[in-house]
Order: structure tokens, then sequence, then C-alpha cells
């Protein structure tokens, strides 16, 4: 197949491209410098251009609290609606499938319950979600071949997360304040580049959620055992979403999503999150 990724120098979109590349796809990775998708125009002409077969769409703006802030309020939504709608208009055109990474954030958060994918009870709680949410309407609403795949919680080797940002801390600080009443599970994107690889090949279009396996942890959880495993010290002081505080943007504390849409399209899981996390601090190590 001939792929199209946008995105491609970030966390997830650098690993789609090396995954599809492995299998023996023609895989044409696409970034700012090379199709800004917030114009229309080039996204028209990279798509004309590159004639995919399918489009992983990979790009998108997630600083999460930096969306709060009223500069960037309309960058968000021409980055995350308005690009995205652009790219699902230019695959309808050349009647390619396209896949669009969205997240946990379209829903409130609220209750314990797991989020099933083709749930609709959205209610974003911040501009991040909501802009994420304007995305997957407009693919829904242009498209009838699309995969919409919501993630949570991602670490891969390119940019950062939060897995870097507690090894960091951790060089300086004997203890950390790390939220434990929010609730979720951690993606690997080298795991998840291998089930979206393994689902653009496919014709099981819809909604489906991704995230390692492992059950549900808290952010303390996971910072407890990323210093387990990497030797270090550091001791872990488990607070409230409310004692912690900084946060502009409000943050979901039910990210729970239920997978078992995956096992039943046939597609298969990702590993356990504690052996993702083992791999991935390997990764940093080997450089």
């Amino acid at each position: 197949m001939r792929i199209l990724v946008t995105g491609v120098r970030g966390q997830l979109g650098h690993d789609v491209a090396e995954e599809l590349k492995t299998r023996g796809h023609e895989t044409i990775g696409v970034d700012i410098e090379e199709m800004d998708i917030t114009d229309e125009a080039a996204v028209w002409q990279t798509v004309r251009q590159v004639r995919p077969d399918a489009v992983i769409h990979c790009a998108a703006w997630t600083a999460v609290d930096a969306a709060e802030e009223e500069a960037n309020a309309e960058k968000i939504m021409r980055i995350n609606r308005d690009g995205t709608a652009y790219l699902a208009a230019a695959c309808r055109k050349i009647a390619c499938r396209m896949m669009y990474i969205s997240t946990d954030y379209v829903f409130d958060g609220t209750g314990e319950t797991p989020w099933e994918p083709d749930c609709r009870a959205y209610a974003p709680l911040n501009l991040y979600g909501k802009s994420k949410l304007a995305g997957e309407e407009a693919v829904s609403s242009l498209l009838e071949k699309f995969f919409i795949v919501r993630i949570a919680w991602v670490f891969g080797k390119n940019g950062n997360n939060f897995i870097k940002t507690m090894l960091r801390l951790a060089e300086t600080h004997d203890s950390l304040r790390v939220v434990n009443d929010q609730i979720g599970t951690p993606t690997y994107t080298r795991d998840l580049s291998r089930l979206l690889a393994d689902m653009i090949e496919t014709e099981k279009y819809g909604y489906y959620h991704a995230t390692n396996e492992g059950g549900y942890i808290s952010w303390a959880d996971f910072a407890a055992e990323i210093f387990r495993q990497a030797g270090k010290a550091t001791k872990v002081i488990p607070v409230t979403t409310a004692e912690y505080g900084l946060s502009k943007a409000a943050r979901p504390y039910n990210s729970r999503l239920d997978k078992s849409k995956l096992s039943s399209a046939g597609f298969r899981l990702l590993p356990d999150w504690r052996d993702a996390l083992h791999r991935y601090l390997q990764e940093l190590k080997n450089g």
C-alpha cells in the first residue's frame, strides 16, 4: 500500500512510518515543513500528488495547558479541527481510507466505568478535547472509510512525555508529588504503531480505543514503576488533583478506555504496560 503519514517527526508519527516501512509499504511521511495542514490548498496539493491508498493522521496540537491560553485558542482549532477536515476532504476526493488519532479527552472523565469506543456521550473538559472532537466529527461526516482511534497517556522516543519528565526530575528531587486520582493506562508508540499498521491493512472501519494492557493505574502508580525499573530512589508522594493544582486545563479523572472492540475485530492487543516501559527505558538507554 501507498500510505501518507502526517506528523512524521512526532512521537507517534515517527514510529508509525518506521513500522509501515518494515512491512514493505510505500510510506510518505510529512510534517509541517512539507505540508502545513492548516493550509487547505497545500493539503490538497500533497494528497493529489501522493495519491495514497490510506492516510494515517498523527499531526496535532497536543500541548493541553498551552491550548487554554487565549492567544492559542484559534490556532489549536485550525490545526486539530480545520486541518483534519481539509485532510478528510482530500481523502474523499481520491476515495482513500483515513485513520485519525484521537484521545480520551473527548469524554468528560467522570465515573469509573471504561469508556466504550462507540459511546457518543461527548463532553470534553478543555479546548484540546473540544478540538480533537471537532476533528473526529469532520472525519466521520466526510468519510465512510475511516478509523478513529482514541489513545491515552502516550510515550515514545521522539518529543516529551511523562516518563522523560519523571526521569529528569528524579535527578534533582528526592521525592515528587504525583496525582493519584486520574486513572488510565499508558500507551507505548512502538506497540501502538504495530496495531495501527495492522488496522490500516484491513477494512474494519470504525471507532476504536487502544492503550497497552495491564490494567488501570494512576499517574502516581506509573511514576513509582518508572523509578523502580529505572533504579531511582525518588519517592512518590500521591496527591489529589486538587492538592497538586498548577494545571491550566481541566484533566479527566477517568481515562479508562474499553479495548474489547479490538479483540472482537480480530486485532492483537498491545503488551502489558510494564513490559512496554521496560523496553522503552532500554530504548532511551541505547539512544
